[in-house]
């Protein structure tokens, strides 16, 4: 293999919407040959991304700390949320903190509001609420005008809006939460990510803990709120109509779309397809929601 040939499977797994084993299998083997002939930390911590967003986070430890054996900042970022999570089975807050502060330092917006939620939560520093809404008003300014769907905006602006909330500023909080919504369903087209799904969610059982909801007028992201309860939904794409439903199972709704049972919403949200593709692919896509009486 050369560097070239091992770029271009790189780049074809990019644009792969459905890899099969062979294709992972090559796509980590190029990216192993580069590491070790480039020794490119941007390499490592690419490779590092990839494991982390199929949950393999020994693997994605493993290559985020090789990235910082470059003194590599991103890097720092990456393994900040590994020990702020402990997602190799061990939560280390001191290791965290001592990430996203580095990076806070150098006006990193996201470290920023790790370090606020730490100050929040009482996460190795003391808790101090007035700290965390400090660090989360001075950072709102900072990133409203961000345009790059992968810049921290809902991440500042959802926590700005349960700023609002509890101060009784309802409306703000409403039009914060309405622009997040907005913001984050287009970078999940490109980036199903559990993370930006998780976001997603947590968004739109607060936002309908303030507006009333319009079963005459909603959007797939909505199914949020509707598939926590018992429904029956209808949907067209591509003029075809698509059937799903939520039914009580114990405590929790499953979910059934097109015949097909999910676990639950989480489950759907992440893996409901209409044949190879993605539903949050092509949410801009599906039209016509209509909740069946």
């Amino acid at each position: 293999m050369t560097v070239n040939e091992a770029r271009k499977i790189v780049e074809a797994f990019d644009e792969n919407k459905n890899p099969s084993e062979e294709e992972v299998f090559l796509f980590t083997e190029a990216m192993d040959f580069l590491i070790e002939e480039n020794h490119s930390p941007r390499d490592m911590l690419y490779l590092g991304g990839y494991y982390y967003e199929i949950k393999r986070f020994d693997l994605a430890l493993k290559y985020y700390e090789m990235a910082a054996s470059y003194d590599y900042d991103p890097a720092y970022e990456c393994l900040g949320y590994i020990w702020y999570y402990g997602r190799t089975g061990e939560r280390d807050f001191k290791k965290a903190y001592e990430c996203f502060s580095r990076l806070m330092e150098k006006g990193d917006p996201v470290a920023a509001y790790k370090v606020a939620d730490m100050y929040k939560n009482g996460y190795y520093v003391e808790k101090d609420p007035a700290k965390y809404e400090q660090i989360i008003e001075e950072l709102y300014p900072k990133v409203r005008h961000m345009t790059n769907f992968f810049d921290p905006v809902p991440e500042v602006f959802t926590r700005l809006a349960r700023i609002r909330t509890a101060q009784g500023r309802k409306e703000e909080a409403i039009s914060l939460y309405l622009y997040s919504k907005n913001f984050l369903a287009q970078r999940i087209r490109y980036n199903a990510f559990f993370g930006n799904l998780n976001i997603m969610k947590w968004l739109i059982d607060d936002l309908y803990e303030l507006l009333s909801f319009d079963e005459e007028f909603f959007d797939f992201y909505d199914l949020y709120y509707l598939l926590k309860t018992p429904h029956k939904i209808s949907f067209l794409y591509k003029e075809q109509v698509q059937e799903l439903e939520s039914v009580m199972e114990g405590d929790a709704c499953t979910v059934c779309f097109n015949g097909k049972w999910f676990r639950g919403r989480d489950e759907f949200f992440r893996s409901g397809s209409i044949g190879n593709t993605k539903l949050t692919a092509i949410c801009n896509d599906l039209y016509g929601f209509e909740v069946e009486k």
